[in-house]
């Protein structure tokens, strides 16, 4: 009875959504003078990154695949490993850290699932390879 109680609980609460499925929430995300349109997962940590909006956020280079910031709150999360990034994959690394990755690779690490940018081509080329200043915004 205990373990049927926890599920109910957290399932009135929200705290068991995990929906990584595109909804119709889109934020741009500005490099530049680029803008790149990107979806963001049903679930609640997509949820609460997009009440944070609009940023502007100085980005920090990580390993030649993906720029990394530290977000002035912690969000809800509910890590797994997705094995492959895909370029393009916006996610959340602990509970504060928002990750754009510009590469496909594989990984052993754990992240929430934030989103995806919607046409990542020149994504790479509009980051470069040093820290970056990016405008995210709803739409």
């Amino acid at each position: 009875m205990k373990y049927v109680s926890l599920f109910i609980i957290q399932w009135v609460t929200g705290a068991a959504q995990v929906n990584n499925d595109p909804v119709k929430k889109f934020i741009n995300i500005k490099v530049g003078e680029k803008i790149f349109t990107a979806t963001l997962f049903d679930n609640v940590t997509a949820t609460a990154f997009q009440s944070m909006l609009p940023l502007t956020l100085t980005m920090t280079e990580l390993n030649g695949n993906e720029k990394y910031v530290r977000l002035s709150k912690d969000l809800p999360t509910h890590a797994l490993n997705p094995g492959t990034i895909n370029h393009g994959d916006l996610m959340l690394w602990g509970s504060n850290t928002l990750v754009v990755f510009y590469k496909t690779f594989s990984t052993s690490f754990s992240y929430t699932k934030l989103g995806k940018i919607d046409n990542p081509n020149g994504l790479a080329a509009a980051l470069g390879s040093g820290n970056i200043t990016v405008s995210i915004e709803s739409r």
